[in-house]
């Protein structure tokens, strides 16, 4: 099976779709009621396919049921559909409380506002956590370790390691 799958990733002539027209039934099926907006249904089956053809390039087996397994990957692409929309969101919430608590130097400080909450979208889920614990929240890293249940060396890497990728995002943006 994942040598058919292969041959078809390299363009075997004769060779037609690695998903066959009832697996891309179900797949655009699960998208849509996980949620996915009928205009993304098409790239979402483009993204079940180019993870079958992935798992084909790299020499793993075939999955038992190629229909069972495309349904749960376009269930984990709905959910991470769901997760972007929510991040974006929150992102347009954050932006919308700095323009209430606008301060003087006005475009400057929204221009830096922008740049800061799109970078702390671009961070790891831990290492936002902790940025946003330590420089928002104002907990000292003792009670971030503790709260989060990891050691203090540990909340302070992710710290470093997420100030480093953001004053590397401000410049990169020339906002700083």
């Amino acid at each position: 099976m994942l040598r058919r799958i292969a041959r078809r990733a390299q363009g075997d002539a004769g060779h037609g779709d690695p998903l066959d027209a009832a697996q891309e039934r179900r797949v655009r099926a699960v998208l849509a009621l996980g949620g996915v907006p009928q205009a993304d249904l098409p790239d979402g089956v483009q993204q079940v396919r180019l993870r079958l053809l992935e798992r084909a390039a790299k020499g793993y087996d075939a999955p038992r049921d190629v229909s069972a397994w495309a349904a749960v990957v376009a269930s984990n692409l709905a959910m991470d559909w769901h997760r972007a929309r929510r991040r974006q969101e929150r992102l347009g919430e954050r932006l919308a409380s700095l323009r209430a608590h606008e301060h003087p130097s006005g475009e400057d400080t929204s221009v830096l506002s922008l740049a800061v909450a799109e970078g702390l979208d671009e961070l790891p889920d831990a290492q936002r956590q902790v940025v946003v614990l330590r420089f928002f929240a104002d907990l000292p890293v003792r009670s971030i370790a503790d709260e989060l249940g990891v050691p203090e060396g540990t909340v302070k890497s992710r710290l470093h390691t997420a100030v480093r990728a953001l004053r590397a995002r401000l410049h990169e943006d020339e906002v700083v």
